[in-house]
């Protein structure tokens, strides 16, 4: 069965024009998701390009070859600029437009617009260059786990990877002279090619966009909104988790010392900078495999998997004189220490179990007079 390559061509802008009107609706109910618009964008002026093409030896080929391959080269870069702002970089509207304004310019050469595989090869080249740098950019990104992350690379590459094919095949086998570019098979398979393309791109970037919006819940849900760490549910999960995989762990209780009277003082703007800056200090002295997170209020817990006790005293020590060592210039007279309480885990001890334990050594390090530290099994220790 054969297909008119121009009912293709209109198929396939009818089609990518769907798919366009529906990431710009997708945009107006998330409009802080500019990727949808820049996708939205790309798709539609790929329907004007594509009609323009279909509409070949019917209009003037100032416009069904000069303009339409204009536009729909612009398509392209806007893919590539949606790619970049959904990965959180600069769209360069600038680099998306090069294609097509380098082949308004050639257009302009008689001898580039009178040959038809000049045409071919630049505007191959450009589209392959955008659909390769859109994949670039994709798996740049893959340190971010989303499902669709591959499958949007994937048809990125295959899609570049046709118009790559597309250069030699036409340089070995050029179109005959005298016949309507649009008879070519070529102009059915790409046809066919860009139909696919539209349809899939549309599900995996709309799956993209909602991974990563539910990603940001889930982390949002498990995260203290003021110091960035882990919530007390979301931490209690993961200590649970890291006691299963390691036989050996310590838990820190920390509590900031009279952090009432600093925010009586200095007023909660300064309270909330402590915590902050507690946060940040343990996270940068803190084993990268280390867990912290907020208990609540002015207090925060660290588990510390696979180490001994005496290396677990080792790191609290460390973490008590770095915090009481806090200096800010401008209120010299603010003054912090945290009271830290220890307990190592044992074969078969439940995380509750472990958090009691812990509590009450802080409990006994506040008691002793605060800015120091309490083990719950001192002799753990001194056998280590």
């Amino acid at each position: 069965m054969q297909l008119d390559p121009a009912t293709l061509l209109v198929v396939s802008a009818a089609t990518t024009f769907l798919v366009g009107t529906l990431f710009m609706a997708s945009w107006r109910q998330a409009p802080d998701s500019p990727v949808l618009a820049y996708w939205g964008a790309a798709h539609l002026l790929g329907a004007v390009g594509s009609t323009g093409l279909a509409l070949r030896n019917q209009i003037p080929d100032l416009v069904s070859v000069a303009l339409a391959n204009a536009v729909v080269l612009a398509a392209y870069g806007l893919i590539w600029s949606g790619v970049r702002s959904f990965e959180h970089r600069e769209p360069r509207a600038g680099v998306a437009m090069a294609g097509a304004l380098g082949w308004c310019v050639l257009c302009l050469i008689p001898a580039f617009n009178g040959s038809i595989e000049a045409r071919i090869v630049y505007a191959s080249a450009v589209a392959a260059l955008y659909c390769g740098g859109a994949t670039a950019e994709i798996w740049r990104g893959r340190a971010e786990r989303l499902a669709s992350r591959f499958a949007a690379a994937t048809i990125l590459a295959l899609h570049g990877a046709f118009y790559l094919v597309r250069i030699p095949a036409t340089l070995l086998a050029p179109p005959q002279p005298g016949l309507s570019p649009l008879a070519s098979p070529w102009v059915a398979i790409l046809c066919f090619i860009t139909l696919m393309f539209s349809i899939a791109s549309a599900f995996t970037f709309m799956a993209l966009v909602k991974e990563r919006a539910e990603r940001e819940q889930r982390i949002a849900a498990s995260t203290d909104a003021l110091t960035g760490v882990r919530n007390r549910r979301a931490f209690a999960t993961a200590a649970e988790d890291a006691m299963r995989a390691h036989r050996d762990a310590a838990l820190l209780l920390f509590d900031l010392d009279r952090f009432k009277a600093v925010n009586d003082r200095y007023g909660h703007g300064v309270g909330d900078a402590v915590l902050v800056g507690f946060c940040a200090m343990a996270t940068t002295l803190l084993p990268r495999e280390a867990l912290l997170g907020r208990m609540g209020g002015e207090e925060f817990a660290c588990l510390l998997p696979g180490v001994s006790p005496a290396e677990a005293l080792a790191r609290a020590e460390e973490l008590r004189q770095t915090f009481a060592q806090l200096k800010v210039p401008e209120l010299p007279a603010l003054r912090v220490s945290v009271s830290i309480g220890i307990a190592q885990a044992r074969p078969g001890i439940a995380f509750e179990a472990l958090m009691q334990r812990a509590d009450a050594a802080l409990y006994a390090a506040k008691n002793g007079g605060r800015d120091r530290i309490s083990v719950a099994d001192p002799a753990a220790i001194r056998a280590a």
